[in-house]
């Protein structure tokens, strides 16, 4: 079963968040950077230190 999803900020293949860029998802400034994970290893650069500082959070509190 594949998916699709409309993202609200983009229109006619620009963004209107990002200063009238293309349309990338997950690039730098879309409102899905760090927040999925994408099939482009370099859009996850941003939920794996996320997930890093989670990490440290997390076994600090079990100490």
């Amino acid at each position: 079963m594949a998916g699709s999803w409309g993202c609200p900020h983009e229109l006619n293949g620009v963004c209107q968040k990002v200063n009238k860029l293309p349309c990338d998802p997950g690039m730098k400034g879309c409102v899905l950077h760090g927040r999925y994970v994408f099939a482009n290893a370099e859009k996850n650069e941003r939920l794996r230190e996320k997930q890093a500082r989670q990490s440290k959070i997390d076994g600090a509190d079990h100490e």
